[in-house]
């Protein structure tokens, strides 16, 4: 007995039915509790460190679009003096009065409409600059250096509302960059634009584990409905109040 006793660390003895002819050792290595253990709570710590990993590096999403649509300008009221009367254009683009506020000269305050992300629902309020340049100065990127005038617009600030505060991002950013002008250059007028549009988050611990093609494909359909709304809002409101200015422009001439 002692001597089984003895081997009892290394593997454990099993007595099989026949008698004791039939005895023998089963080479069945038992782990120490202790060992057991630790590499429970080391997988745990494995998994842990790949949520933080995830809620520690931001995610990044971003959409492009292009508008390029013909412009039929008028004598004494071309698109260039269209383009300098800042809040007309907004109100066009931004036709809800009771979403937005003139801030300055430059800038105005949206309160967007909620926009649905994966468990949660946010409304974004964005404080949005727009500038006319001309002969080249400061141009943004992509834009020829010989077109007459651009108006440029960017977001400068936001705000996220509407979360819990255990549901906000530790981190959050959202860029917004558009150019719109008119290209002469060819036979006939065209309007062309750009608008680039960026997210970059982590998620909160309570969404840490969210898999990353999930969340890339919810970010980037909600990218993408933002700049194609915007397109439209180009493509028909703006170009429809154009219109409208080309006949008050020589009324207001006269």
């Amino acid at each position: 007995m002692n001597e089984f006793a003895a081997a009892a660390p290394s593997c454990r003895n099993v007595l099989l039915p026949g008698g004791a002819s039939n005895f023998r050792r089963c080479p069945i290595k038992l782990i120490p509790k202790w060992q057991c253990n630790i590499s429970r709570l080391g997988k745990k710590q494995k998994r842990s460190t790949k949520v933080e990993a995830q809620m520690v590096n931001p995610s990044t999403y971003s959409s492009r679009i292009s508008t390029d649509i013909s412009l039929y300008e008028i004598p004494g009221a071309s698109f260039d003096q269209y383009l300098e009367d800042k809040p007309r254009v907004f109100k066009a683009i931004f036709p809800d009065k009771r979403r937005s506020n003139q801030l300055n000269e430059d800038e105005w305050r949206v309160h967007m409409l909620p926009i649905e992300f994966l468990f949660l629902t946010v409304s974004p309020v964005i404080d949005m600059r727009l500038r006319c340049k001309s002969s080249g100065t400061e141009y943004p990127p992509g834009v020829p250096q010989d077109i007459s005038k651009v108006l440029q617009l960017d977001i400068i600030r936001w705000e996220l509302q509407g979360l819990d505060e255990m549901l906000k991002p530790s981190q959050f950013s959202l860029g917004v960059k558009g150019a719109l002008y008119p290209d002469r250059r060819g036979p006939r007028c065209r309007l062309r634009g750009q608008l680039n549009m960026s997210i970059s988050f982590v998620l909160p611990p309570m969404l840490g584990l969210v898999p990353e093609d999930i969340r890339r494909d919810v970010a980037e359909s909600v990218l993408k409905r933002l700049v194609e709304n915007m397109k439209d809002k180009v493509n028909s409101s703006l170009i429809s109040d154009y219109n409208e200015f080309k006949r008050e422009r020589p009324k207001a001439l006269a």
